[in-house]
């Protein structure tokens, strides 16, 4: 099993249960694939560096996980097509 890092930003417009919502969605992906979650640090509401569909600010998370090497192709599957996500970047570590 591999050490990644997974880095996204959710639409800081959304409410607090629908942002818990995708974290815990993001979370069951990882877990139903057989990888193991090491820690999940949400960052909360931060400026964006540059504008992104014209908001300002985002909501951080960062999950650091272990999984076999097809997981995280899932993972980003399944980002690239829900909505609320604005950006995302997965790292091998």
């Amino acid at each position: 099993m591999n050490s990644y890092e997974l880095l996204y930003i959710i639409d800081n417009s959304l409410s607090d249960e629908e942002k818990e919502s995708l974290v815990n969605k993001f979370n069951d992906v990882i877990v139903n694939a057989k990888g193991t979650i090491d820690t999940v640090d949400k960052w909360g509401a931060k400026k964006l560096a540059y504008d992104i569909n014209y908001k300002s600010e985002g909501y951080y998370v960062l999950i650091n996980f272990k999984a076999d090497s097809t997981v995280p192709a899932e993972v980003e599957r399944i980002l690239s097509i829900t909505d609320g996500i604005m950006r995302y970047m997965i790292v091998k570590k």
